[in-house]
């Protein structure tokens, strides 16, 4: 098959791991950091936000978030991430990485500090104006996903391609964990400072005034990573990839790579203007050639990352209730508002340390050894496994003496989750797709993520509730409970078995090679489709 190569490309494929890599990661993955501080924190502060907002004098419980304003507060962020995502996908397309790199995360910390102080003496003025600053804060982390993964697989080379994009990916593992921490130490501060009985030795003296203050810190801090890292950003060159194949602008290509990888490139002008001019450089989204080519793959992307997200950000959002129902967490009543923060704080520390921060970087670690489609695979089998081993005996883990045991098979699935689809879903379509497409189609497939992840966040809070009146959460119906909610969750996990096999493998390959823009017009229709022929199944 007959290829042209340009030398900038090659360079950076065959580069050996320098500083610049590591550099890249880090500003890359402090973004992603924030996205999950950002998104997951808002699970340890929404007890407290019932028992400030929505606690009734002289009721037997604490408040809880009506189950409309529960919705909002949870799923407004994961809206507006879907909407940033797909248009920073298009807008890094048609600007330049570069250029809207820095805009999402000026907005990240901007919402972050804004959902902090959100305003109002009432219930309705607060939660709405948190939900207003929760969208926007959605939008910039929907910007990130795309951005970062583009970047990454662009500035990357081929034999650790996959192991760099997995670890910008990686840090969202620390920023749960961070979350997590935080809530620990902010709780256990105002706990310690404002000593107050439990709901019901004096129901009015367990929620005190300070009470406020401590979700507004806990959001707030989320803007401080962002900010750090803002002109590490800004000081990032453009891509060589973006520059030469889609700006198609040779000699900025070769001067921006020469500094980074110091060493003298030569420009190339005729080789990518020769480039520029192939039919199959210049096909658009919405073309039969795009369907032809890379179709198959987008479903494979859009299908594997929506079913994931439906079960990894309802267990995640929802963490809080799944311990209470199983009994871990003390009933509300026996607890005082802040003391209840750290009770949550402390069982996301503990998954977290257990189960999510290891999984990332298990995969960091193998993704380019065993591939993206055997660790994809195979974390949607022990996905599927260990759900359903938690659903289908779930009364026998709710007794004292199994709450360990159920607490262990609950960490193995996160762990599988991030040695598995949670990484791979995110890697692959920042590498199987033409550059001037590449971020356009990683947003949609991202979008298509989070739209999974608002049904499983909107979905599994009304379905967990029990049929018996009174377990539920005030005003919830009767939903299906915990344990058929569960077994749903396991079923989206084996339906994204099957739609692993539509989505290419694309391991030690370049990133010209998967997307067939090196490929001269004259090869045949077999070759046309390059990434279609690339999975390597593990045998």
């Amino acid at each position: 098959m007959a290829r042209d190569e340009l030398s900038v490309l090659t360079a950076l494929d065959v580069a050996k791991t320098q500083w610049y890599h590591f550099t890249a990661i880090i500003v890359a993955g402090m973004g992603f950091f924030t996205d999950a501080y950002d998104l997951f924190s808002i699970a340890n502060v929404t007890k407290l936000l019932g028992r400030i907002y929505y606690t009734h004098q002289g009721a037997p419980k604490p408040g809880t978030l009506p189950p409309n304003v529960s919705l909002a507060v949870n799923g407004v962020a994961l809206c507006g991430t879907l909407t940033g995502q797909v248009f920073f996908g298009w807008l890094g397309d048609k600007m330049g990485r570069k250029k809207v790199y820095g805009l999402t995360l000026a907005i990240m910390v901007f919402a972050s500090l804004a959902s902090g102080l959100s305003f109002g003496h009432t219930a309705k003025g607060t939660v709405s104006t948190l939900c207003f600053f929760r969208f926007w804060l959605g939008f910039g982390i929907g910007g990130d996903y795309p951005l970062s993964a583009t970047i990454m697989s662009e500035y990357a080379n081929k034999k650790t391609r996959g192991a760099f994009i997995a670890a910008v990916f990686a840090m969202q593992g620390f920023g749960i964990l961070f979350g997590g921490i935080v809530s620990l130490v902010i709780s256990t501060i105002f706990d310690h400072a404002y000593s107050a009985p439990a709901y019901e030795v004096d129901a009015e003296a367990s929620l005190v005034p300070q009470a406020d203050y401590v979700w507004r810190i806990i959001l707030m801090l989320g803007a401080l990573p962002a900010a750090l890292t803002y002109y590490s950003r800004m000081k990032m060159p453009e891509t060589a990839r973006y520059t030469a194949l889609v700006a198609r602008n040779a000699k900025q290509a070769a001067q921006d790579m020469s500094k980074v990888l110091q060493v003298e490139i030569e420009a190339e002008q005729d080789m990518v203007d020769k480039l520029s001019e192939r039919d199959n450089n210049n096909f658009g989204l919405f073309t039969k050639e795009f369907a032809k080519r890379h179709g198959k793959h987008l479903i494979g992307t859009c299908t594997t990352w929506f079913l994931l997200d439906i079960a990894y950000y309802s267990s995640n959002l929802f963490q809080k209730d799944i311990y209470s129902s199983i009994g871990w967490l003390p009933p509300a009543k026996e607890m005082n508002a802040i003391h209840e923060v750290f009770r949550v704080s402390k069982a996301q520390v503990l998954i977290a340390l257990c189960g999510t921060v290891p999984g990332y970087w298990f995969t960091v670690a193998f993704i380019d050894h065993l591939g993206r489609f055997f660790i994809q695979l195979m974390g949607f089998f022990f996905m599927t496994v260990f759900m359903f081993a938690l659903a289908i005996p779930y009364d026998h883990w709710t007794k004292k003496d199994n709450r360990i045991g159920f607490l262990v098979m609950y960490a193995l699935t996160f762990f599988f989750a991030n040695f598995g689809p949670n990484s791979t879903t995110f890697v692959v379509p920042a590498e199987i797709f033409p550059a001037r497409l590449r971020s356009t189609c990683h947003g949609i497939s991202s979008a298509a993520g989070k739209a999974g992840a608002i049904v499983g966040a909107f979905g599994f809070l009304y379905a967990s509730q029990s049929k018996d009146a009174t377990k539920r959460d005030v005003g919830y119906p009767a939903g299906i409970g915990m344990k058929n909610t569960l077994i749903v969750l396991a079923v989206c996990n084996c339906l994204g078995m099957f739609f692993t096999f539509l989505v290419p493998e694309s391991k030690g390959k370049s990133l010209e090679e998967l997307s067939g823009e090196n490929e001269d017009e004259g090869t045949n229709e077999t070759s046309q489709q390059p990434a279609a022929s690339n999975r390597t199944v593990p045998v």
